[in-house]
């Protein structure tokens, strides 16, 4: 159960004196998880047996319960309890989206490691099949944008977001294939799983993701995307932007290796495109 939703849910139903116990575990969390029941009954101007009875209403079988449980709800998210203020004018919007942008493809330029770079670019540019993996909004956009980049430069390339499948094309991936896989938190236990069956079979892996996590410690090549997150729970994730300029990064190297083969695969396909979408006009964005 999570106490934080149920007060917020139903504060409206409360009696006045269950509002203002509500009122301090919302907007004092701090006192609450470590006062006594003495002291929230006085901060909240209630008696202690009131006190008790809301925990019983929050489904709680004691103070002692009820205080368990809120640590464990806080632990999973405290600053979604009282979000960081922001103002929502357009334009001011607008600034923190972009320069939050900015400054994760200023940090990750800083960060990178052009070897690890090298070794990957090496490793997908040789590739006889390449496997993009990644589950979840943000590393499934990644391993799309992968497949993306690289079939237009005459790779072959597939991407998955499912586990099971991801399994199965590992299982039958060959020494000369390469498995690249993204994710954001590192934690993805199954993404870990096809990089130590693909180790065991002696096919390259590739990870995308934060260092020293357990998906880093299981791949071949680690490119760490190391970023800070704000607080504003609001705002999509600003990594996000890390991670596809790290995609655009090795692609244009895989291009660079495979100038031949990418430079006419990116013809036909822009001809394709000047002819029937573009009528005759080769003025629209290079490659799209």
């Amino acid at each position: 159960m999570d106490i934080f939703a149920t007060l917020q849910e139903e504060r409206s139903q409360f009696s006045a004196s269950e509002q203002r116990i509500a009122d301090i575990l919302l907007g004092d969390f701090d006192f609450a998880v470590n006062a006594s029941i003495i002291e929230l009954a006085e901060k909240a101007e209630v008696s202690p047996p009131t006190v008790t009875r809301f925990c019983r209403r929050l489904g709680c079988q004691s103070f002692a319960d009820f205080k368990v449980r809120l640590a464990k709800s806080a632990f999973v998210g405290i600053r979604y309890l009282n979000p960081e203020a922001k103002s929502t004018e357009p334009a001011d919007v607008a600034e923190d989206v972009i320069t939050k942008a900015q400054n994760a493809l200023f940090l990750i330029h800083r960060t990178l490691d052009p070897v690890m770079l090298e070794k990957a670019a090496d490793r997908l540019s040789r590739a006889d099949m390449v496997y993009a993996f990644g589950s979840g909004g943000n590393s499934s956009l990644i391993a799309s944008e992968i497949q993306n980049r690289l079939f237009r430069l005459g790779s072959r390339v597939t991407a998955s977001s499912d586990h099971n499948m991801q399994l199965m094309f590992t299982a039958a991936a060959h020494s000369n294939d390469v498995l690249i896989g993204s994710s954001f938190s590192g934690r993805n236990q199954e993404l870990v799983r096809c990089f130590k069956l693909a180790q065991d079979n002696g096919i390259s892996t590739v990870a995308l993701t934060q260092s020293g996590s357990p998906v880093a410690d299981a791949a071949e090549v680690v490119i760490g995307i190391d970023l800070p997150e704000g607080d504003n729970i609001y705002r999509p994730t600003s990594t996000r932007f890390a991670f596809l300029a790290v995609v655009d990064i090795l692609a244009s190297l895989v291009a660079y290796r495979n100038r031949k083969l990418s430079t006419v695969t990116l013809r036909h396909i822009k001809q394709q495109l000047v002819e029937h979408r573009d009528g005759g006009d080769d003025r629209q964005i290079l490659g799209d």
